[in-house]
C-alpha cells in the first residue's frame, strides 16, 4: 500500500510537470511574479482527526521537471493525510499568480491522461462546506487495475468553477478590465474502486480542512463565498 500510494504521490509531481511544460511552449509575454499565499504554513498538518503520513516520503522527481514546475506554479502543496480509522486521502493543491491565457492552471483530466490513465467523468456536484455551497467535479482515474477516484475544483480570482467553459469566461472578464486574476486548483484522492465510498470520505476531508482554516484562509481556498459559485 505505501509503495502504491509514493509511486501516486511521484505520478502527481509528473502530472503538475507535464502542466507546466504544456504551458511553457505557448507564446506570450514574460511570466509576472507574484507573491506566495503560504500554503505550507496555513493548510495544517493536523486537524480534525486528519494528520499527515509522515513514513511516506516523496520520490523527488528529476531536476529538470522541478524546475518546469517552479516556472510555472508560484507555490505547490502535496501531502498524504491518515484518518483516524487509517482511511489515506492524497491532497494536491497548485497556485499560480497569473491566470491570464497563457499561464493558467490545468485540469486533472488532461494531467492524468498525459499520464497514461484512463479517466472517467463521473459529473459535478454542489457540497456544502463552511457555510458555502462549493462546486467540485468527480473523476476515476484507472490504470491496469488501480483506481483513483478524483474530486477537485478550480479558482480563478475570487471564484470557483468547475466546468471549463466558466474557467474561460471568468478569464475573459479580467482580460477585458486589464486585471491579472491569480488561481489555484485544489485536488483530492484516493486510492480504491468504490467511488461513493471514496467522494463521501473526499467531502468529509474537504469539509474538516476548510473548517480548520479562517475566513481569509478559506478565501484562498475557494474564493469570496459571498459570491455565487458557478459550475
Amino acid at each position: 500500500m505505501k509503495k502504491m500510494i509514493i509511486k501516486t504521490v511521484f505520478i502527481g509531481f509528473l502530472m503538475l510537470a507535464s502542466s507546466a511544460m504544456a504551458l511553457l511552449l505557448q507564446p506570450g509575454k514574460d511570466r509576472v511574479e507574484h507573491e506566495s499565499i503560504g500554503l505550507e504554513s496555513f493548510i495544517p498538518k493536523n486537524f480534525s482527526g486528519w494528520r499527515v503520513d509522515e513514513t511516506i516520503i516523496p520520490v523527488l522527481p528529476p531536476p529538470e521537471l522541478t524546475e518546469k514546475v517552479n516556472q510555472i506554479y508560484d507555490e505547490t502543496l502535496a501531502r498524504t493525510y491518515v484518518g483516524d480509522s487509517g482511511e489515506r486521502v492524497m491532497l494536491a493543491i497548485a497556485y499560480g499568480g497569473d491566470q491570464t491565457g497563457r499561464l493558467r492552471v490545468h485540469r486533472p483530466e488532461s494531467c492524468y491522461t498525459g499520464q497514461g490513465f484512463l479517466v472517467k467523468k463521473v459529473g459535478e456536484e454542489e457540497i456544502t462546506v463552511a457555510n458555502a455551497k462549493l462546486p467540485v467535479k468527480r473523476l476515476n482515474a484507472q490504470a491496469g487495475a488501480r483506481q483513483e477516484p478524483i474530486t477537485y475544483w478550480i479558482r480563478v480570482g475570487n471564484e470557483t468553477v468547475t466546468g471549463l467553459l466558466w474557467q474561460r469566461l471568468v478569464q475573459l472578464k479580467f482580460g477585458l478590465t486589464g486585471e491579472i486574476p491569480d488561481g489555484l486548483i485544489f485536488r483530492v484522492s484516493s486510492i480504491g474502486g468504490d467511488t461513493a465510498k471514496a467522494y463521501v470520505l473526499h467531502d468529509r476531508f474537504i469539509a474538516h480542512l476548510l473548517e480548520a482554516l479562517t475566513a481569509e484562509q478559506r478565501t484562498k481556498l475557494i474564493g469570496n463565498t459571498s459570491d455565487q459559485l458557478r459550475s
